[in-house]
């Protein structure tokens, strides 16, 4: 019977760890019993050549069961530009996923899911990617993840259809995650994210290939988060080349 009860308690102690994603700038496909809700914020400050863009979102994930998700955002941004400078409501985000595979082993667990994301063109047409295009676009992608006590494996691809623009891309993602503390419960974990972004926009043959370092720890329902992203290798404008990126958010679940 002692030893059931420990089984049960470091397998619910890992359930809860890494149920804590995602990651900074990736995603992953570990998802939280149905009928949670989480509100968290990811603030990105974007460094470019000629100004600096600052998104500051409000997001509000509900699962209303284990495998699937929906999800609005609602981002606040502003921008201080050579030309122009201000500030005004974002694109608008809405997030569908649905996890369509999943097994599990004695401390791992591998997943696959299904994702959209329908932006909503109610930003101004700065034509800042990822931050206020003023023009619709949507994503479909699939996110396959492979997560142990011991780190983590997230890899994303999809593409981006913007049908009044020229702004579609491909999109390829690959995140390691390594946890730094053992799986306690209440959650007590501490980790480091490596994050690689690679996105190809068709339309204006541009490339961009970048970098994200980040910490985060998790301490019951709440969680805190730092990155830094920097470009490995840029194909873009000299304008609109970025410099850096830097990542600040909290997430709370219900």
């Amino acid at each position: 019977m002692k030893k059931i009860f420990i089984v049960l308690l470091v397998t619910f102690a890992f359930a809860k760890t890494y149920s804590q994603g995602p990651p900074l700038t990736a995603d992953k496909p570990i998802m939280l019993g149905g009928g949670s809700f989480i509100a968290k914020t990811l603030t990105e400050i974007r460094v470019s050549e000629d100004g600096t863009a600052t998104r500051v979102p409000l997001m509000l994930h509900y699962l209303p069961t284990s495998n699937t998700l929906v999800a609005v955002h609602l981002p606040y941004v502003t921008y201080d530009y050579d030309d122009f400078r201000g500030s005004t409501l974002g694109d608008i985000n809405i997030v569908g996923k649905y996890q369509f595979y999943r097994k599990d082993g004695t401390g791992k667990t591998f997943r696959m899911v299904a994702k959209t994301l329908q932006t909503l063109p109610t930003g101004e047409a700065l034509d800042i990617e990822g931050i206020s295009t003023g023009k619709y676009s949507g994503y479909y992608g699939v996110v396959a993840g492979y997560e142990s006590l011991k780190y983590g494996i997230s890899n994303e691809a999809g593409y981006s259809w913007m049908p009044d623009g020229s702004l579609d891309k491909l999109v390829y993602k690959l995140g390691f995650g390594l946890p730094l503390l053992k799986p306690t419960y209440p959650v007590n974990q501490l980790n480091l994210y490596f994050e690689y972004s690679s996105e190809w926009f068709l339309e204006r043959d541009q490339f961009e290939l970048l970098y994200a370092q980040g910490i985060q720890y998790a301490r019951k329902q709440w969680t805190w988060e730092a990155g830094v992203q920097v470009p490995l290798s840029q194909n873009v404008p000299e304008a609109v080349e970025r410099k850096y990126s830097i990542y600040l958010g909290t997430r709370f679940i219900l």
